[in-house]
């Protein structure tokens, strides 16, 4: 029986946290299963994926541990639920399934809303020509995004892509259903042979090949969080939250343009933002949604 140790949690099993230690102990695996002392879930601590986790009653021959204690987040995402994220990685599809304005844009919304770096990968592309690619970056870089284009059959950009996840400690993939993610995941790690899902002919969506959360090694330092996909993210409660998501509205808020704080953009007298970006019809969109969501109902 070993004391104890420091480690990260790289899944979670059923009732079970997965934990790779920071320096195994002569003699113990560096990955042990683990349950919670019962006192961190009286106090109402949970322990997800990414947390950083002091383990005790190592038991070497078993591969078993208790996680007794959790560091304070450096960050944390809620969907999917990831503690200590530094860089979250937006998986695009240029084909099958189509790239979809709407569907792209709620996605990046997402990953703005964490205040993380964020990077936009475009993946399949080999199955479009050179000049609608092209076309898609510069519209892209219009939002304010440099994208990275990607292609699991031919390994183009790969090199790239791998450079950028092993620079940070923990990036989260994250896109909708179908769009290549696993494929890429088993592009950079052979060993995984992750689950690949065919996408639906009729409905142009993938299946959810990725069941739950898991972290996976991709440098010394560096993880790398394959997650479940989802087609729908959610917009901000707060209709004043939308505006700073979108880049290119971004840009122009610093200075404050606007004649009131709390101006929402849409034409109000005052109002000094541009409404001549790409985005400003899905942004008033957008925020009509949220305004909608927002106002108290009439009945019951």
């Amino acid at each position: 029986m070993v004391a104890d140790g420091t480690g990260i949690v790289v899944a979670l099993q059923a009732n079970y946290l997965e934990v790779e230690l920071d320096a195994a102990p002569e003699g113990c695996p560096a990955r042990l299963l683990c349950t919670r002392r019962s006192r961190l879930t009286h106090r109402g601590t949970e322990v997800n994926v990414g947390d950083r986790v002091r383990v005790d009653a190592i038991d070497a021959k078993q591969a078993r541990a208790v996680v007794a204690e959790v560091s304070p987040r450096q960050s944390w995402l809620t969907r999917p639920p990831v503690a200590n994220v530094s860089l979250v990685v937006v998986a695009l599809a240029v084909e099958q399934p189509a790239f979809d304005l709407d569907q792209a844009s709620r996605f990046l919304l997402t990953a703005e809303r964490t205040g993380l770096d964020v990077q936009l990968v475009l993946t399949k592309v080999d199955l479009v020509s050179a000049e609608a690619l092209t076309q898609l970056c510069e519209r892209l870089r219009g939002w304010g995004y440099d994208p990275l284009p990607l292609s699991s059959e031919s390994g183009s950009g790969m090199e790239v892509l791998q450079e950028q996840l092993q620079s940070t400690t923990l990036a989260v993939l994250c896109g909708p259903s179908g769009v290549g993610k696993s494929s890429l995941l088993n592009n950079l790690l052979p060993h995984l042979s992750l689950r690949v899902g065919a996408v639906s002919g009729r409905l142009q969506r993938g299946r959810h090949t990725t069941r739950h959360v898991e972290l996976f090694p991709i440098g010394d330092q560096a993880r790398v969080a394959d997650t479940p996909g989802f087609n729908r993210p959610e917009l901000p409660d707060d209709p004043h939250e939308l505006g700073v998501l979108f880049p290119e509205l971004r840009r122009q808020l610093d200075p404050w343009p606007c004649r009131f704080r709390d101006c929402l953009h849409r034409g109000e007298p005052g109002c000094g933002v541009s409404k001549t970006w790409e985005r400003y019809g899905l942004y008033t969109k957008a925020l009509e949604e949220v305004l909608s969501l927002s106002r108290p109902s009439r009945g019951g």
